[in-house]
């Protein structure tokens, strides 16, 4: 198969939908740059078709979403106080999140719904077909990546599991993503394409009043890696309350690089872990670099918590948010919560094995990086974290 191109992709993508809108004027160039990435990656024929299917999905599932906001009055939904947990990756958002997600008064993104975003599901009368998709590509993704319920259990709950934020912005190709790109022999891309956190955020909340539209009432529980964003996550949210969960940048980086091990080994064969190791100690350096630097970190919409007291207890870890965000935590939401973890132990699909020798292995001496790191523990309190 020739290499991809992008103008004839775009075209299929419109005679498929009959729509030509595609909501951005700097939409077709991104998309260029896009397929010019995936172009210079070595893949058989096999691999091309992949791809192509993979962006016809994502290029029709665009034009169709920007479409229902003319059809429907999904601008007039209004996203009142949502509550996002964010931190490191690897940091207990997760879980954090899965809890808020059983409170019976509020509402999560499901994957089902994000992965295909349109029609607005209150719209859809009777049983939502998307439900029944997506649980069929999770069966996929779950087979493809076996290792990744390992680590991410909660990739059991197939099309109602829970994405993190950003997955709402896959269609937009800004970055390339597991959950998005899972068929196509790939590395993920999470950084190289160009950005706009406020455009971003835009899709994010258009996505909300979306799946908000025709429903019952119910406050947004969120998760996303909000904190290198800040500025554009309160302009688009300046009623959101953000716990912010800290670990031991160290084990944050180790614990890191065997996930996304095991997630792409999935898509593209062997890792290389000395290579993975770098790459994801880099990133948490310039994270915790924007932590430091960044003045919207002390911002009092932000409730600071640490990854060992959430551990610790996680139930009076929420309640301690739900009291911050000034959300009512009563008994329905601790009975949900506390259902919830004993129901769905993390270990359920096996145990996750990681610990700081992998860094080592990449070259690095730990006592150095825990002396590099000592600014960020001794201003959020974190311990250095052991593990064997």
């Amino acid at each position: 198969m020739a290499e991809l191109d992008a103008e004839e992709l775009l075209q299929e993508a419109m005679a498929a939908t009959g729509l030509s809108d595609w909501s951005d004027d700097g939409f077709v160039e991104r998309f260029g740059l896009a397929v010019a990435h995936i172009n210079s990656i070595p893949m058989d024929d096999n691999g091309r078709q992949a791809a192509a299917r993979n962006i016809q999905w994502l290029l029709t599932d665009r034009l169709r979403f920007f479409q229902d906001r003319k059809d429907y009055p999904l601008a007039d939904e209004v996203i009142e106080r949502p509550m996002f947990a964010s931190g490191e990756p690897r940091s207990g958002t997760t879980l954090m999140h899965a809890l808020m997600s059983v409170d019976p008064d509020a509402r999560a993104l499901r994957f089902a719904e994000v992965m295909h975003p349109s029609p607005p599901p209150g719209a859809v009368e009777g049983d939502d077909p998307r439900y029944a998709q997506a649980d069929t590509e999770w069966r996929e993704i779950n087979t493809k990546m076996a290792k990744w319920l390992h680590c991410h259990p909660y990739n059991d709950m197939l099309g109602n599991g829970l994405p993190e934020d950003e997955r709402t912005w896959a269609f937009d190709f800004r970055v390339m993503t597991p959950t998005a790109w899972w068929r196509v022999p790939m590395q993920n891309l999470s950084m190289g394409l160009p950005t706009d956190p406020a455009a971003q955020y835009r899709i994010h909340k258009a996505m909300l009043q979306a799946f908000q539209y025709k429903r019952p009432p119910a406050y947004w529980v969120l998760k996303g890696f909000h904190t290198t964003r800040l500025e554009a996550f309160f302009d688009t949210y300046p009623d959101a309350t953000l716990v912010w969960l800290h670990r031991d940048p160290v084990m944050v980086a180790a614990s890191s690089t065997m996930m996304m091990s095991d997630i792409m080994e999935g898509i593209v064969g062997r890792i290389d872990l000395r290579q993975e190791a770098r790459a994801h100690l880099e990133r948490v350096r310039w994270s915790i670099g924007n932590t430091m630097s960044n003045p919207l970190v002390n911002d009092p919409r932000i409730h600071h918590v640490l990854y060992h007291d959430f551990v610790a207890d996680p139930v009076e870890t929420v309640r301690g948010y739900y009291a911050f965000a000034g959300r009512n935590f009563g008994e329905r939401q601790e009975t949900a919560m506390r259902d919830y973890l004993a129901n769905n132990r993390g270990d359920r699909h096996g145990k996750f094995h990681y610990s700081t020798q992998v860094l080592v292995g990449a070259g690095y001496d730990i006592d150095e990086l825990n002396a590099e790191f000592a600014p960020f523990r001794e201003r959020f309190g974190v311990p250095i974290e052991v593990r064997r």
